[in-house]
């Protein structure tokens, strides 16, 4: 897959799968200005909540088990 076909379809199903992610990694280490310019477009698309990321809702997710987990470990017992 093209980093141009990854964006198209990270814009078209509104999300950045984990998958796709680690793609973009490998291929963004050898890549054209115009395909930089297409990674620029999907990163401006996910800080404006148009694109989801799913890695960064598995991290929230897991910092929020985490501190709830944290806090049933630190309250007293009743």
């Amino acid at each position: 897959m093209s980093i141009g076909e990854i964006v198209q379809e990270a814009l078209g199903q509104g999300c950045l799968t984990v998958e796709a992610e680690n793609q973009l990694r490998c291929l963004l280490s050898h890549s054209r200005p115009e395909d930089v310019l297409l990674f620029t477009r999907l990163q401006a698309e996910i800080m404006e909540g148009r694109v989801r990321q799913e890695a960064r809702e598995r991290y929230h997710r897991q910092l929020a088990v985490t501190a709830s987990l944290r806090g049933r470990l630190q309250s007293p017992a009743n």
